[in-house]
Order: C-alpha cells, then structure tokens, then sequence
C-alpha cells in the first residue's frame, strides 16, 4: 500500500477546513486479480466457455482510507472503497462508485471503533476469515452463497460497533435502519458476532437478520428483495430465468444467518471448520409459502509447503430442506505461488455435484414450481445445465 501524509495545505486543497495532525495520514491502495477460466455445462445448451474473469482470490478494487489524531487516544477514520470489472472496466456492485465500502467513524484503543455508512457485516468481519474462503476465495465459497459466506452484500445505512480485545477476546454490533417512514422495521438490518483467540486456535460465532421492505402489492415487485440496507443480497445466478440456488426466496420476508467457524494452526498446516443455518422466510406477499432452510458445513486444510508456496483443499456440504429439499456437494482445490510480497500467481478449481429438487423463481407471472437441482460452484452464479459442474481458474493476483 503507498501511504501518503497530508500537510495542512493538501488538506485545504481537498476542501478539509480544521487542523492537520502530523499524525493523519491518508492510504491509497488496491487490488488487480485476473484470470483465464474454463466452466463445463456453462449454458442451458450444455455448452463449455474459457472466459477471462477477475476477482477468483480477491474483488478487483481500489481504495482510500485515512486516519486523523484527534488527541486523548481518539482518532478520526474513513474508508472508501470501489469495486470494478477488470475486463471491461465496469464498476461492481450494481453501478456503485463505492459499492464496495463507504464509511467514517471514529476509534480509540481503550473503548473500541463506531464507523457509519455501507460496510461489512460482523459474520463477513470475525467468521469469514475462519474458512477457506479467506484464503482461496469464491471457489471455496458456499454454494449459491446462501449464508453470504463470500461477502456476496455489504449493508448500507449502517452504524457498527466494534470492542477492543480484551484477552482474546472481541465482540461486534451493527443496526442498519431501513430509512421507511412509518414503519421503522421495514428494510431494516441487525448482527452481532464475537471471536476469541488463543494462541493457535481462534473461535467466532454470529446471527444476521435482514428484513425485506414490504409493499401494498399483493407481492413484492420484482426483482422481489427491495430492502434498502442489503440490496440485491445473495441471489446470484447468470441464468436469469434458471432456478438459481436460491433464486426463489427473492421475495422473503427476512433472511436470518447463524454461523460458527473455529480454526487452528500448527506449523505448515491451517485447518478449520464452519457451519451455518440460512432461513428464507416468507409471509403473504412472498411468492413461496414455507421457510427455505439451508444448513452448510465446511472444512478447510491449507499447507505451507514454502514461504511463497501455499497448497489448499475444501470441502462444502450444503443441504437445503422446508420448501424444497436439494443437496449440493462440492470440492475445492487451490495453489497459490508468491513471486514478491505483492504479486502472486495462483489457479483453483472446483467440482460440484447437485441432487433433490429446487424451486423456479416466478418470473413475470410464470414460474414457481419444482426442478431437478442444478449445480453452481461458489457464488460465481454460473448456473449449471445439469446436475454436475466443473470450473478451474488460472489467474495473477497484483496489490498495491
């Protein structure tokens, strides 16, 4: 990252009025991941593609975060942060100039940070970085990312909570308002989470619930999630009129997420284990009438063969049960290779197998029944023709 230190005079050039702190200090950094990728059964047709595709390790982004000493162990903070298409320049996060975060806060050592705007939830924050998403991405990602264990949505109109450490021990809390006059829970989305860690072990446990805005309709218009604070939320899939994973549970009243993830280290070896429970909710203007249930394991082994050289293998076990009953099986293997502290090249790869029924999303009127499942490695989106999938990815990974 290039730290540049702003004087009094840069600050005023960038329309800062107040005093400039020798200790403030503002970091331009970034991220550039790209790749050749291949994905069997990749069309209805049951057609195959080799694509150029950014992002398998890492969202392709650039940002601005900064630091300003305000005395007494208090300190003013913000982040921005942008999301892009490295291949055809096109921002990320549905059109957002800083859709990946955008926020300002303030921390001190001795009571914690409070940060306003759209960022991260606790789960993303302490249970992420306790599965093999943190180290190889969204090829070690939950199928159809249903528990959001790939950072599929940020949270907006959020104000966060975070403690210091007390003996290895932290807690987070964050309330996002809905903003929805009148009815002040509509839209609105609340977490909390915690993590301990001792040593070679670490532990973190949380629940999220975001609620859908409600409409007089007799059903929520498309595309069926409008909440303000996690727009667009987890359904992913480039077959728009496919059944998706869980593509179906647009118009839910909520989404609940429990998740646990411990992980230990011992010399070359990082091995964990995590688990969520994903509940889809409906009420009367839902196009489903059961609770959707997806329960998730996952486990993780990684090898440091070398200080450059890091091998890993996952395994995600995702069973969906209430509405429809469905199975997805999948396995990830990855390699990644240093060549300097900022550049690496790596490739992953990852087979799934889907099994059960899934259910169509209502799609202008039509649509709604039960299918065959399909497979969709990670949260790629890439909804398989058939119930078996394969993808492998060949990429470099620059930071800045």
């Amino acid at each position: 990252m290039k730290r540049i230190a702003l004087s009094s005079l840069s600050l005023a050039l960038f329309g800062v009025v107040g005093v400039a702190h020798a200790q403030s200090s503002v970091t331009l950094y970034g991220v550039l991941d790209n790749s050749i990728q291949y994905v069997n059964n990749a069309t209805p047709a049951g057609g195959h593609v080799f694509q150029m595709f950014g992002g398998n390790l890492q969202g392709n982004r650039f940002g601005l975060k900064g630091t300003e000493d305000l005395g007494g162990g208090l300190k003013a903070i913000f982040q921005l942060e942008n999301g892009f298409d490295i291949n055809s320049g096109k921002l990320g996060q549905g059109g957002l100039m800083f859709g990946r975060q955008a926020y300002v806060g303030l921390t001190g050592d001795a009571w914690g940070t409070f940060t306003a705007g759209r960022q991260y939830d606790p789960l993303v924050d302490m249970i992420q970085p306790l599965t093999g998403d943190n180290y190889f991405g969204s090829t070690f990602a939950t199928p159809g990312d249903v528990d959001n264990n790939d950072n599929s949505f940020r949270v907006n109109n959020a104000l966060k909570y975070v403690s210091p450490v007390w003996a290895g021990f932290q807690f987070e809390g964050l309330y996002a308002l809905g903003g929805v006059a009148g009815a002040t829970g509509s839209g609105q989305t609340w977490a909390g989470a915690a993590t301990y860690a001792t040593g070679p072990f670490s532990l973190a446990a949380g629940y999220l619930r975001a609620d859908n805005a409600s409409t007089t309709l007799p059903v929520r218009p498309a595309p069926g999630w409008n909440s303000s604070t996690v727009p667009g939320a987890t359904f992913d899939t480039n077959f728009p009129n496919n059944a998706g994973i869980n593509q179906a549970y647009a118009t839910s009243k909520s989404i609940s997420i429990a998740s646990a993830a411990a992980q230990y280290v011992t010399g070359p070896f990082t091995a964990n284990l995590s688990y969520s429970n994903a509940r889809y909710k409906p009420d009367a203007q839902s196009t489903f009438t059961s609770t959707q249930v997806f329960n998730v394991g996952r486990a993780y082994l990684g090898y440091q063969i070398t200080p450059a050289a890091l091998l890993g293998l996952g395994y995600a076990y995702t069973h969906g049960s209430g509405d429809a009953k469905a199975t997805y099986n999948q396995v990830s293997l990855g390699a990644d290779y240093s060549l300097s502290k900022r550049t690496d090249v790596y490739t992953v790869g990852a087979w799934q197998h889907a099994s059960g029924n899934q259910r169509v999303p209502v799609v202008n009127g039509v649509g709604g029944g039960l299918v065959s499942s399909t497979a969709s490695i990670g949260s790629y989106g890439n909804q398989s023709s058939t119930d078996n999938q394969v993808m492998v990815s060949v990429g470099i990974r620059h930071k800045f």
